[in-house]
């Protein structure tokens, strides 16, 4: 049986040695290298599991960056001066203000039940004179009290009319439902709808909870109404689709979805997001795979600027020459971010970033032409800062490390990533689109799959309905019991009305009263 020995090449001579010297050197730097990777790899994932979600840095982290910088005298430290006037961002400018303690004032619009409480008949005279005390006021506490979700049946009685004479029989004509032939009235039905896209609540749970209250639904019940639902709801989805895609500035992002039905049992869907963030309107989109086929489809008819990840993907729709490319400066800062444990480098291009940001923050109540001319001139100067500090980083950092991935997607990005100082419509990251696929990331948590493709499409319906209904403000239970109860009767070539800033604007205020 050969030793471990047996593997490393015997010298015999001086000049073999030393080759071989160089060999085993090469291979332990290249372990050594291998290693480091692995360890930032595995770094990585665990701050993804246990670590804190924000990308922010606090006062204290930036003065230990700069302190790392300094002490270690790393080339290029004098790309950020401590004093070069750029002005930090809000959070470590001044400690955000602590949240008022005491009693929270209970909202005035809630019904309120008075229960008067008198001082006992015995205790009512004065104990000094003897004399009857007078009511002059009384002492005021509220509490919030909580009564369970309640059920009733709603009984229609149809009028039947016969003709004295025996000529026939004449029936009141059936209301006209949404979903035709339901047990459920429009209120249920919204009910569970936002139960489960709203509030995370899949049917199982429902079926649980609606037993409590003595009301026996299935969840296959439940999954019916849901379909229903979203088909009845599908013209209304596909108006907002064609009011985003006359948009000339979208976000969009996917996430993954595991959907049942696949040759192996299952398969990985993709649900797309497509923000309008100035009409804050949105519109979700289920696809069987993560192909460009599905987003090239859906923006086929669509001209302005795409802010998106760096999915390759949306090459072919940027070469087109009708969709610019905005790229997203949070996914850039979060690579840096992952390369800071490795090269402390990384902390310089990061406080850089944070500069771009601290600008945003002062920017973002201001119109966009205003915005646009505040960076111009503040943001512009620190984007020249990122590119001359990318530039020396990249010739002396090793291309495979964490740092050098960093720097390589803001290579490839550069262009892109300078488009939002063009238009002050423009956002400096894609955020937007993300946070409106986190009610789906939270949502799968809990529902874990779908059940089919067709069940995905379904999905991406009612979520763009919902998550409309979030970015106008809209209580989405309001909005769907109102709008089933419309729809059947509503002109087609109004249905812009029964979108949720239609809704909104059109029929909120009357159903609110």
């Amino acid at each position: 049986m050969a030793s471990e020995s047996d593997s490393v090449p015997q010298p015999r001579d001086l000049a073999e040695a030393r080759e071989i010297i160089a060999t085993l050197a090469q291979r332990l730097v290249y372990a050594e290298r291998k290693t480091l990777l692995l360890q930032h790899e595995l770094d990585v994932l665990l701050r993804r599991i246990f670590g804190r979600r924000s990308e922010r840095f606090t006062g204290d982290d930036r003065q230990l960056l700069l302190a790392i910088i300094e002490g270690q005298g790393v080339p290029g430290q004098g790309a950020v001066e401590a004093d070069s006037g750029e002005r930090l961002p809000r959070e470590s400018r001044e400690r955000k203000k602590a949240r008022a303690h005491g009693r929270q004032t209970l909202p005035t619009e809630l019904p309120r039940r008075v229960e008067v409480v008198d001082v006992p008949e015995a205790e009512r005279a004065c104990a000094r004179c003897g004399q009857q005390t007078v009511e002059i006021g009384h002492e005021v506490s509220e509490k919030l009290e909580y009564a369970p979700a309640s059920f009733h049946v709603v009984q229609t009685r149809r009028v039947k009319r016969a003709c004295p004479a025996g000529h026939g029989v004449t029936v009141a004509p059936s209301a006209p439902q949404a979903v035709e032939k339901s047990m459920a009235a429009e209120g249920l039905l919204a009910h569970v709808v936002v139960s489960k896209y709203a509030d995370h609540l899949p049917l199982h749970r429902q079926e649980s909870i609606l037993a409590r209250h003595g009301v026996q639904l299935t969840r296959q019940t439940q999954c019916d109404w849901v379909r229903e639902v979203a088909r009845a709801c599908a013209p209304i989805s596909e108006e907002i689709k064609r009011q985003v895609l006359e948009a000339d500035y979208l976000q969009t992002d996917d996430t993954s979805v595991v959907v049942l039905g696949g040759e192996e049992g299952s398969f990985k869907g993709r649900l797309w997001t497509y923000l309008d963030p100035l009409a804050r309107q949105v519109v979700f989109e289920a696809t069987a795979t993560h192909q460009r086929a599905g987003p090239e489809a859906f923006l086929a008819s669509f001209r302005g600027y795409l802010q998106a990840d760096a999915y390759k993907g949306y090459d072919a729709l940027y070469s087109s020459g009708r969709i610019v490319e905005v790229a997203c400066w949070a996914h850039g800062r979060r690579r840096f971010k992952e390369a800071l444990d490795t090269d402390p480098r990384a902390a310089e291009v990061l406080l850089l970033v944070q500069q771009l940001y601290a600008i945003e923050e002062e920017a973002k109540n201001l119109p966009p032409d205003a915005r646009r001319t505040l960076r111009q001139e503040r943001s512009v100067p620190v984007l020249a800062k990122i590119d001359d500090l990318r530039r020396r980083l990249q010739a002396d950092v090793l291309p495979k490390s964490p740092l050098g991935d960093a720097l390589r997607y803001l290579d490839n990005q550069w262009a892109p990533l300078q488009r939002f100082v063009e238009d002050g419509r423009l956002a400096i990251d894609n955020n937007r689109a993300e946070s409106q696929l986190r009610v789906v990331a939270v949502g799968r948590k809990n529902w874990l799959f779908a059940g089919s493709l067709e069940g995905a499409r379904w999905a991406a319906i009612l979520y763009s309905l919902v998550q409309s209904c979030r970015l106008v403000g809209v209580d989405p239970f309001l909005y769907f019991r109102d709008v089933l109860r419309r729809l059947p009767t509503h002109p087609q070539k109004l249905i812009g009305q029964l979108t949720p800033r239609g809704w909104a604007e059109t029929f909120a205020a009357s159903v609110a009263a």
